[in-house]
């Protein structure tokens, strides 16, 4: 047995021993021997024992199966939290978290000293010194060091919440507030332990796979490119049938069709001078509902390309078990909370990369199958590219006069914008909002760091296909109804 020692090493694992019990129907006689067949019986591979190992493993086992963790301590409040705490796996975290370093010039100013207003710092032979029993953790000190040589380090999952909802319980565990949550999923990923996770749906496609193979459906966001090697849509696509689906779809199809309709949507809109948001992200749409209610009646009524790509699916089969595929946990939360009617599952891209695995199946030895999306429903996968495809549209409406648009890349940015629409200062006609640096091809589930899966990525994007209305057309997009009528 290799041992896992690397935080991935231990999700893909599990992972793939989910998927594979899955395809055998024998998960959930095996499931309670998972831990043991990913564990030396008496060496720990990456923790203290092999008995917190196992309840780690066994954890992310139930996680892997789409169930709670049994450890969980706190109440769940709300049916669609995706993401949640492993009590086992978080470590707590004990970190100092203003610290002086030896950076420290012991310098005459002192206006650390002097910026601290709670009398926390004092000066000593060898440099400044922080009474731990006062300070209060602002950060003035921080901020008023000429050298730098105080820092403030804190918890990275705490620190990588955009909207502040996770926080410590009274043992200095992590814990998630619900009623902040997002669900975009940067806790998952930037955690060094592992300690936080995200329901998977992985499980219940692989059921639908074997019990209802000719009305199972993937459909693929356009940020897979880069995620599987040099594999592209074409290649993918038939790779993903031959894990059972019965057709695979091109997400960026929809979002050239959500291109067209949002196009017509702001220009309403800016003809009667209301500011409008894109409603593609799903991070950056809950961060709207939870945060700013005020302004949700600005957010486009079209739906994301998404379920605008169930739609066409579910129009030629009605019956049709509809999966999503990108690298997007918030994905999870927008087909529990709002679409189950219309999309029976989200899975990331590690869950897909297992299923690659137990079937054996290499995308980069396919030929792959046709093409339909254009450039711009394939650019939705990167920040910028929802409102490049928005004003391709105007453009081939003839219309001259072009909206002007906000484009805010990362979560940061996002906050700032609905800050300004909230207090009417906002000069632009359109916030595009994505929560993730980068866009979606930087989400918290690829497979690589952007700098590696982005050369493929912009390499690939580049298609001939450039007409946005006419493509939509020729696919049968254009008669669909893919907007919404309200936001509760």
């Amino acid at each position: 047995m290799e041992k896992i020692t690397d935080i991935n090493q231990i999700k893909n694992s599990i992972l793939y021993k989910v998927a594979e019990y899955a395809y055998e129907g024998t998960l959930e006689d095996k499931m309670d021997s998972i831990p043991y067949e990913l564990t030396d019986p008496i060496v720990p591979s990456f923790r203290c024992c092999v008995y917190r190992e196992r309840e780690i493993l066994r954890q992310r086992v139930r996680l892997a199966m789409g169930k709670l963790p049994s450890d969980l301590h706190y109440e769940k409040t709300d049916n669609t939290q995706i993401v949640h705490v492993m009590k086992s796996a978080c470590e707590g975290c004990p970190i100092d978290r203003v610290t002086v370093t030896n950076n420290c010039q012991n310098c005459l100013a002192q206006k650390c000293m002097k910026a601290c207003r709670f009398g926390a710092i004092m000066h000593t032979p060898t440099g400044a010194y922080i009474d731990k029993t006062k300070c209060k953790n602002c950060g003035a000190c921080v901020k008023a060091c000429p050298y730098n040589a105080i820092v403030d380090i804190e918890r990275p999952c705490i620190k990588a919440c955009p909207v502040n909802a996770v926080d410590m319980d009274e043992n200095d565990l992590a814990k998630i507030d619900e009623d902040k949550c997002i669900n975009c999923g940067q806790c998952v990923s930037k955690c060094p332990f592992g300690a936080i996770g995200a329901e998977s749906m992985m499980t219940n496609v692989i059921n639908s796979i074997r019990n209802n193979p000719d009305h199972t459906y993937a459909m693929i966001a356009p940020a897979i490119e880069g995620q599987f090697g040099k594999a592209t849509i074409p290649q993918l696509k038939q790779a993903i049938t031959d894990l059972g689906f019965k057709d695979c779809y091109e997400v960026a199809l929809g979002g050239d069709a959500v291109a067209w309709n949002e196009a017509e949507e702001l220009l309403e809109n800016v003809e009667a001078g209301k500011k409008m948001t894109t409603s593609c992200c799903p991070a950056f749409y809950n961060m709207i509902m939870k945060h700013y209610p005020e302004v949700k009646d600005n957010v486009s009524t079209t739906v994301s390309p998404m379920i605008a790509s169930a739609k066409a699916i579910k129009a030629k089969d009605p019956d049709a078990e509809v999966v999503f595929i990108g690298p997007c946990i918030a994905k999870k939360n927008e087909v529990v909370s709002r679409y189950m009617g219309e999309i029976s599952a989200a899975m990331t891209f590690d869950e897909l990369a297992a299923m690659f695995a137990v079937k054996n199946v290499d995308p980069e030895t396919y030929e792959g199958v046709e093409q339909l999306a254009t450039r711009y429903g394939k650019g939705f996968a990167r920040s910028g590219g929802v409102s490049a495809a928005v004003l391709k549209v105007v453009e081939e409406k003839g219309i001259e006069t072009k909206p002007s648009v906000k484009i805010c890349n990362g979560a940061a940015e996002c906050k700032v914008a609905l800050q300004l629409l909230k207090l009417g200062r906002l000069k632009e006609d359109i916030i595009e909002g994505m929560a993730c640096e980068g866009g979606c091809v930087n989400g918290p589930m690829r497979q690589y760091e952007l700098i590696d899966s982005k050369k493929v990525f912009d390499k690939n994007v580049n298609v001939e296909n450039t007409e946005i209305i006419n493509t939509c057309k020729e696919n049968g997009y254009g008669e669909l109804n893919i907007h919404i009528h309200n936001h509760n």
